[in-house]
Formats: C-alpha cells, sequence, structure tokens
C-alpha cells in the first residue's frame, strides 16, 4: 500500500462526462443520467484499501442522508483487477449490497475515467455544483486507520452543507489520504 494524497485539481475544473457500467444493475450509465440538479459527489473508491474500508460505514451513512437534500452520490472503482481480484465487478456487486450502498458503483476499467479526474487515491471525493463545476475536492474527514479520531465525514459534510445554502465553499480545502489507485502496468 502506497499512501497518496488527492491532486487537488483546480476548483471550477468541469466534471468529464463518462459512461460506465453499474455493477448492481449491469447497465451502462452516464454522468449525465446521474448528476442531480443541486450537487454530484464523485468518488474514487475501491473495496480492498484500508483508508475505504476505515470510512465506510459513515460514508453510506452521509451518501443517504445527502440524497434526501437531492444530492446525488456516484462510486467509481477503477483499480487493476489483475493486480487486486478483490476489487473486481462480482466483489464490488457484493459489497454494494453487503453495505447498503444507496448510490451506484461503477466499474472504470479502461482507468480512462480516473485519469481524467485526476483521481490519485481511493478514496478521492470532488463536489460539482449544478453546473457540474468542482466546487470541493479533497477529504472526508481527518480521521485515518489508526489515529484514533472518529470518522465524522465533516469536511465533506461541511462543503455540501455551503452549497445546500448557497455559501461560499472555502477554497482551503485538504487533500484526501488513501492508497494509490492501482493503475495498468
Amino acid at each position: 500500500m502506497t499512501v497518496t494524497p488527492s491532486q487537488m485539481i483546480p476548483l471550477r475544473t468541469n466534471a468529464p462526462d463518462f459512461s460506465l457500467p453499474d455493477v448492481a444493475s449491469g447497465k451502462m450509465v452516464s454522468l449525465s443520467d446521474l448528476k442531480s440538479d443541486k450537487a454530484t459527489v464523485v468518488m474514487f473508491i475501491c473495496n480492498h484499501c484500508p483508508f475505504v474500508k476505515h470510512v465506510r460505514k459513515e460514508l453510506v451513512a452521509l451518501a443517504k442522508e445527502y440524497a434526501s437534500q437531492g444530492i446525488r452520490f456516484i462510486a467509481i472503482n477503477s483499480n487493476d483487477v489483475e493486480q487486486y481480484p478483490e476489487d473486481a465487478p462480482l466483489h464490488m456487486k457484493t459489497i454494494a449490497k453487503e453495505w447498503g450502498f444507496s448510490f451506484p458503483y461503477l466499474y472504470d476499467e479502461t482507468q480512462r475515467v480516473a485519469k481524467a479526474y485526476r483521481a490519485a487515491c481511493t478514496p478521492d471525493f470532488f463536489v460539482f455544483d449544478q453546473n457540474l463545476e468542482c466546487v470541493y475536492r479533497g477529504q472526508f474527514d481527518d480521521s485515518r486507520p489508526n489515529n484514533n479520531l472518529p470518522v465524522t465525514g465533516k469536511d465533506l459534510k461541511f462543503a455540501l452543507d455551503c452549497l445546500l445554502k448557497g455559501a461560499p465553499i472555502p477554497e482551503a480545502q485538504k487533500p484526501s489520504i488513501g492508497c494509490n489507485i492501482k493503475w495498468k502496468a
């Protein structure tokens, strides 16, 4: 495991469109199909990463809470499944069901979507406004495996709350920290 920070794309970057298979339904879905008129959270996660496992319970709860306010969450797994077979679509489907994902869990086999978003780690969070412009990119919160801080999602929640209130989101944002995306050779 290589601990890697987010690349912190420039704020106001437009969300790259994509079309990827949803492991639960088996259907191809696009960003334009899934986006919200309020805000869309695109997050790069996977099954095996200890950083993702560390926040998963609170992430699932947060996504359910904010979905009721019109915010859409989209999870994407871009890892090389030849190197990490536990991240394969069949296992993604199992994890999504086991953890009650209320959001689509998409498989980026070619890794083009991760590259277009400049995703670097799992988890890596990007929040886009109603115009699909990036208003937040960074960490879930300050908690990490073994640092004994509670998992709260406070950083992501704060950005979403600001967006819902029409308040500016501070530009000083902390990068996410996690396992590097497992790129194909």
